[in-house]
């Protein structure tokens, strides 16, 4: 019997990982973890704290505007130091890369060569 709205709209649909509630439909962390590797990339906690972050936004508005990413991940891991901390554990900027790693389409104006950020 369904439990969610979701399972009534669409019977048999994928349902999202666990420990994933946002992610889109196509989205696994087995695939999140094989984009990792190719990018040189070793997957913690803080890695899959923005992936779900990420998620969650876009779960919200179904393209939130780069500006409202970058608040709510500053603001996620502001104790850390925030956007700059994010910038070190994320090569390729961590809008960017952690769209690209949480199944996302990156926001206009995400990826900017010239501030070291690339999909």
């Amino acid at each position: 019997m369904p439990t969610t709205m979701e399972e009534i709209i669409r019977p048999g649909a994928v349902q999202a990982s666990p420990g994933f509630p946002d992610a889109p439909p196509h989205w696994s962390p087995r695939h999140a973890e094989a984009l990792a590797q190719e990018l040189g990339l070793e997957l913690e906690d803080d890695h899959w704290e923005v992936i779900r972050t990420l998620q969650g936004a876009y779960r919200d508005e179904a393209e939130p505007p780069l500006r409202r990413l970058h608040e709510a991940l500053d603001g996620r891991f502001s104790a850390k130091g925030g956007m700059k901390y994010l910038y070190v554990i994320f090569n390729g900027g961590p809008v960017a890369r952690g769209c690209l790693l949480a199944g996302l389409t990156p926001p206009a104006g995400a990826i900017d060569p010239s501030f070291g950020s690339e999909a």
